[in-house]
C-alpha cells in the first residue's frame, strides 16, 4: 500500500473575505493532484479542522466543501475536535475517507490534541493504510519530524518569535510552510542549526508530494502573492548554510535525495 502525502505551503482557497467578496481559489492543481493520488474519480473526503478553535470549524468545512463537494463531486464529512475522545465515531470516519484534509492554524495546540487523544496514532495507521494525508500550512506540517510555526504569535500577539517543534515524524525532514517569507526563511536558518534537520520549505501555491520513497513539486499560479512557486532544501554543514531550490520538474526523484547533504549544493 502506497504511502502518500501532499503538503501544502500556502495559498488560498476561495473563502470569504470581510467584505462579503471571496479571495481566489489558487489550489486547484494540488486539489486536483490529491484527488488523482486516491485512484478514485469521487473519492471520500474527511476534513480536519484541528488546528483552528471549535467554534471556527465548520465555517472552515463549509469553505472546503464548495471545493471537494460542489467543484469535485466528493462526498464530505466531517470530523471536529471535540469528538476525538469517541474511538468508535474516529474510527468509523476515517476508514471512510480516502482523503484525510487538515487546514491551517495553530500547529502546536494541534498536536497535543492529537497526542493527549491518540488520534496521532490514528493518523500514522491511516497514512500506512494508503489514505492521502494532506492539508496547508499547519496541516502540511503536521506529517514531517519538526516544522517551523508562528502558534505563539497566534496564541499570543505578533510580538511572539517563530519557534520550532516535534510533529508526527512521517517524513524525517523539518517543514517551513509560507518560505517565500524573509522572516520564516531567517527564522528557518537559525532554528535549522539547533536541529541539524534537512529543511524543507514549501512558498504559497506550492505542494510537496511524496509517494513512498519519491517526491515532486505541484505548483499553481503564485502571482497574487507577488512570487512564483518554489521549494527550498536548507541545511547546516560543518559550521556553513546551503540553501538551494528544489527541482520543480513533473518527474518524481528519489526522496533519499532530498533528505541528505551529499548532492550538489546551491548558494549559501
Amino acid at each position: 500500500m502506497s504511502k502518500k502525502i501532499v503538503a501544502i505551503g500556502g495559498g488560498e482557497n476561495g473563502r470569504l473575505r470581510s467584505d462579503g467578496t471571496r479571495y481566489p481559489y489558487e489550489l486547484e492543481n494540488q486539489d486536483k493532484e490529491i484527488i488523482r493520488l486516491t485512484g478514485k474519480q469521487h473519492p471520500n473526503f474527511l476534513f480536519i479542522a484541528h488546528s483552528q478553535p471549535l467554534d471556527g470549524q465548520e465555517g472552515y468545512f463549509q469553505v472546503m466543501v464548495d471545493i471537494y463537494g460542489k467543484m469535485y463531486g466528493c462526498p464530505c464529512k466531517h470530523l471536529k475536535s471535540n469528538k476525538l475522545t469517541d474511538a468508535k465515531y474516529v474510527k468509523q470516519l476515517v476508514d471512510w475517507a480516502d482523503i484525510i484534509f487538515e487546514g491551517g492554524g495553530n500547529t502546536l495546540d494541534m498536536i497535543k490534541l492529537w497526542q493527549a487523544t491518540g488520534f496521532d496514532q490514528v493518523l500514522k495507521q491511516a497514512w500506512e493504510n494508503g489514505k492521502v494525508m494532506c492539508g496547508v500550512s499547519a496541516g502540511a506540517n503536521c506529517w514531517f519530524k519538526q516544522c517551523l510555526t508562528d502558534s505563539l504569535q497566534i496564541k499570543q500577539g505578533a510580538d511572539q518569535p517563530l519557534v520550532s517543534m516535534q510533529c508526527l515524524g512521517f517524513v524525517d525532514g523539518f517543514f517551513v510552510p509560507h518560505c517565500n517569507n524573509a522572516e520564516r526563511l531567517e527564522s528557518a536558518k537559525h532554528l535549522l542549526k539547533t536541529s541539524q534537520q534537512i529543511g524543507l520549505g514549501v512558498a504559497n501555491c506550492t505542494a510537496l508530494e511524496i509517494v513512498d520513497n519519491r517526491y515532486r513539486l505541484i505548483t499553481s499560479d503564485a502571482s497574487q502573492h507577488n512570487t512564483h512557486p518554489f521549494g527550498l532544501k536548507m541545511y547546516w554543514e560543518n559550521g556553513e548554510f546551503f540553501q538551494e531550490e528544489m527541482d520543480a520538474s513533473p518527474e518524481f526523484k528519489p526522496l533519499e535525495q532530498l533528505l541528505s547533504r551529499n548532492i550538489k549544493r546551491g548558494a549559501n
